[in-house]
């Protein structure tokens, strides 16, 4: 059985329900895998977590099941002015980086890819790793408009931008090692401090090719 979201929520990375693992808006699709503590995985993209129990009472049994769209790549190129668009709306509105956000105005690096992609009718994985394992790989020499930029350590995309031409990218960036919250960058590492951080970390770059089929559940997020 599938449920609807009818407010958005946050869902925990633990039945202990103290770390914000990502958001679910109003009008998602979930299964719940145990009621007790509640675990959900979301319908979109695969993804597991917990609920608070009090979650319940904003969960209505839904009428049809979601259907993932699907889209050529001719199609999604169609749509990239939009969700370029979306990071930018983002970017002009008072925004702190949120770890697990995904709903405006406070996103992480990934929140905001997906959120951007979303609002395009795009389905997007939601950590960086795991869309970078879902894109197409292509060479940092051939990126356009709207190809994602990952960076990260040899061994694993952690933080993920938007690239928007002239060697400018989007993307939330945190305190540690960035501006809480949206802003732009140069992918040279000429920018500045910031640009000069993430250049040192740079992995590549993919293309988004398609858009999000749901797989067989799982409740693990590794």
């Amino acid at each position: 059985m599938q449920y609807l979201t009818r407010a958005n929520l946050n869902l925990y990375d633990s039945p202990d329900l103290k770390s914000l693992a990502t958001q679910v808006a109003i009008g998602r699709f979930l299964k719940i895998l145990s009621p007790s503590p509640l675990q959900v995985i979301l319908c979109e993209d695969d993804y597991p977590g917990w609920l608070t129990a009090e979650d319940l009472q904003y969960l209505e049994e839904a009428k049809t099941c979601y259907q993932a769209p699907i889209l050529s790549e001719a199609e999604i190129q169609q749509r990239l002015p939009q969700v370029i668009e979306f990071t930018k709306a983002a970017m002009s509105v008072p925004n702190h980086y949120l770890w697990g956000g995904t709903i405006a105005p406070d996103y992480d690096c990934s929140g905001l890819m997906q959120a951007a992609f979303a609002s395009a009718g795009i389905c997007l994985p939601r950590d960086a790793y795991q869309q970078e394992g879902f894109v197409k790989k292509i060479e940092i020499e051939s990126l356009i408009p709207g190809d994602l930029i990952f960076f990260g350590t040899p061994v694993k995309a952690t933080h993920i931008g938007l690239y928007l031409g002239n060697q400018q990218y989007i993307h939330s960036s945190g305190k540690d090692q960035g501006r809480n919250g949206i802003g732009m960058d140069d992918l040279s590492g000429e920018g500045g401090f910031i640009s000069q951080t993430y250049y040192i970390q740079l992995r590549g770059a993919g293309r988004v090719t398609k858009s999000y089929q749901p797989q067989e559940e799982s409740i693990s997020r590794m």
